[in-house]
């Protein structure tokens, strides 16, 4: 099972007796009793109650969910007490709903991965590019739709390339190709061509704004963009079309980029169906593209656009960069802000760039770098990138058993070789043998309140896929999680926080199999940088699947196998970005495989 939806089966999900026991729309209640006697205090349950009655019984069969065990009195107490004790503390739930939490109210509580203790992020604000190196533009149109950004780039700034011819190759590549894949769910045809004769016009007039000028990009769509829909990918939200421009979208318009596409996730960011169908991997057609960022792993591999910007909460960017051969940048948490983008998970949420070649993301992650007011978990940050910068001598972790069981390959060991040919050295380290998988409380409970209306008004049964493993029944069951068994979770975050800690102060980058498991949740929880790229291919005599295995609906096998790209992932210190990439940059060079093409394409 792919791991990302293993951690989303297997995670431990206590129990909140109080969900089973409200509805909305019950009366209001004061919960604090005027007090009798002039200067005593408000007492806890004295108030007038609120919720339906609840038997001993309720708790009786809650108790086999909490895995605690109460006496027959302690069940009459509770069943007695709860409407007034705390019942009324649930307004959201038991009503009036005197107040509305809108989308765009965030926890008070934030995650700040930068304990005390670390040391400090980058102190420089330093970029620089590779030099160019004077190749000539292909005659191929679909050649060119292959070419890196960073190539791309010069083209344009030098006038051998227009953006508006740029656009329409990739336009009719999209009108040729994307039904294979179904990577689109809204093309901006006109609004693209617009903004690339706008490019044009300014480079002609001697306005060069970057390197992202008038390169034509797809955003996730849950991303918004002023005026374009942004559905989320799921069936309830297809007709929402929002008044501004999301941050990340703002930044990429003011470099010039020119907007193509709104590209598919799994619904509310889980997987690869949304209410379009399933999104695909160009490199194997009879198997999805992998999620949540689906359209941005598959469009970008398929070369429908240069570049893309893809999300992840779990493992929604590695996941898909992994199967579709891409590159995916996972940010260190906080360092691009997510104004304007969907919320499934106000701690673990991060944006970040998908493309075909190292440079090319981290390009993306300068334009896109960067606080905003809208986003209070965001925080000023500093990007140090040198594309010619030496790797010799530093120090890069493993360990040891990871690397030799799956989903580990031979690609994975090869690249240990290959780090240490780069005179970079090889450290072995350790990490505590802990429940990793109970920090997930947080996430389902975070995604459960963050769609909460969905529940409250019967609307989850709107989404297309309705299995065990998909948002509709976990949200279901998150509506029971016990507020205890969060902050549980939350005191362990912080202890495999300082476990991290405690290896970045030993070597300076980690290399992990991409899925799995541990790594996953562990780094998504700490907020550490991911960066994952091709380093070879591997033989797949099955397809895979992000869902739950369903023996109704065998997976198709192949004989003889298919080859596929095969990714490694590297971590880095926090918002130490720029030296992962700067590593990824020499491990690409060396393995020599990112230029590979799926066929068809």
């Amino acid at each position: 099972m792919n791991t990302r939806r293993q951690f989303l089966l297997t995670a431990p999900l206590g129990l909140l007796v109080a969900a089973s026991a409200c509805r909305k729309g019950a009366p209001p209640a004061d919960s604090q009793a005027t007090p009798t006697t002039a200067g005593a205090p408000p007492t806890f349950g004295t108030g007038v109650g609120s919720g339906p009655e609840v038997a001993p019984a309720t708790f009786a069969e809650a108790e086999k969910l909490m895995q605690i065990t109460m006496t027959p009195a302690e069940r009459q107490q509770a069943a007695d007490s709860w409407r007034q004790s705390l019942a009324p503390y649930l307004e959201r739930r038991t009503g009036p709903r005197k107040l509305q939490i809108t989308d765009t109210d965030a926890p008070a509580t934030l995650w700040n991965p930068m304990l005390p203790g670390l040391a400090p992020p980058p102190a420089s604000d330093r970029f620089v590019r590779s030099k160019a190196d004077g190749a000539p533009m292909p005659s191929s149109d679909d050649a060119i739709a292959f070419s890196p950004v960073t190539q791309l780039s010069r083209w344009i700034e030098s006038r051998q390339l227009t953006s508006e011819r740029l656009t329409n190759i990739y336009l009719n590549r999209i009108e040729r190709l994307d039904s294979k894949i179904r990577s689109i769910i809204t093309l901006t045809r006109d609004h693209a061509l617009a903004r690339a004769k706008s490019a044009d016009a300014e480079i002609a007039a001697g306005k060069y704004r970057g390197p992202l000028h008038g390169i034509p990009y797809g955003v996730k769509d849950l991303l918004d963009t002023k005026d374009i829909p942004t559905t989320y990918g799921a069936e309830p939200f297809r007709n929402r079309v929002p008044s501004a421009d999301s941050a990340v979208v703002r930044r990429l318009n003011d470099a010039g980029a020119v907007l193509l596409a709104k590209l598919s996730l799994g619904a509310l960011a889980l997987n690869d169906i949304w209410f379009g169908g399933q999104t695909m991997n160009p490199w194997l057609l009879e198997e999805g593209a992998s999620g949540s960022s689906a359209g941005p792993g598959a469009a970008t591999a398929a070369a429908l656009v240069a570049f893309s910007i893809g999300s992840e909460t779990g493992g929604s960017i590695v996941s898909p960069a992994m199967r579709c051969g891409v590159t995916g940048l996972r940010p260190t948490f906080g360092r691009v802000a997510r104004t304007g983008a969907m919320t499934l998970c106000w701690s673990l949420d991060k944006l970040g760039p998908m493309t075909r070649t190292v440079e090319d993301a981290m390009l993306v992650l300068h334009a896109i770098s960067g606080p905003d007011a809208g986003d209070p978990s965001s925080v000023p940050s500093r990007l140090d990138f040198d594309a010619a910068a030496p790797v010799a001598g530093l120090k890069v972790g493993y360990i040891a058993q990871w690397m030799k069981e799956n989903p580990a390959t031979d690609v994975d060991r090869a690249a240990m070789e290959t780090i240490k040919k780069l005179k970079m050295e090889l450290k072995e380290v350790t990490l505590p043998d802990w429940p990793y998988g109970s920090l997930n409380p947080i996430l389902f409970a975070e995604g459960a309140a963050s769609f909460e209306e969905l529940a409250l008004n019967n609307k989850l049964g709107e989404l297309k896929v309705q299995v065990k493993d998909a948002w509709p029944n976990l949200f279901r069951q998150a509506r029971f999680l016990s507020a205890v068994d969060f902050i549980q979770a939350d005191r362990l975050r912080r202890k495999v926080a300082l476990e991290m800690a405690r290896i970045f102060k030993e070597v300076d980058l980690l290399l992990v199999p991409s899925l799995r498991d541990e790594q996953l949740t562990i780094t998504n929880f700490t907020g550490h940088p991911s960066l994952t790229l091709r380093a070879g291919f591997v033989e797949v005599s099955e397809a895979r699947s992000d869902w739950a295995p369903d023996p109704a609906n065998p997976l198709p096998k192949f004989n003889p196998p298919r080859r596929v790209p095969h990714g490694i992932t590297i971590l880095g210190r926090l918002f130490d970005d720029g030296l992962v990439g700067q590593a990824g940059l020499a491990l690409e060079r060396e393995f020599g495989v990112a230029k590979e093409k799926p066929a068809g394409f």
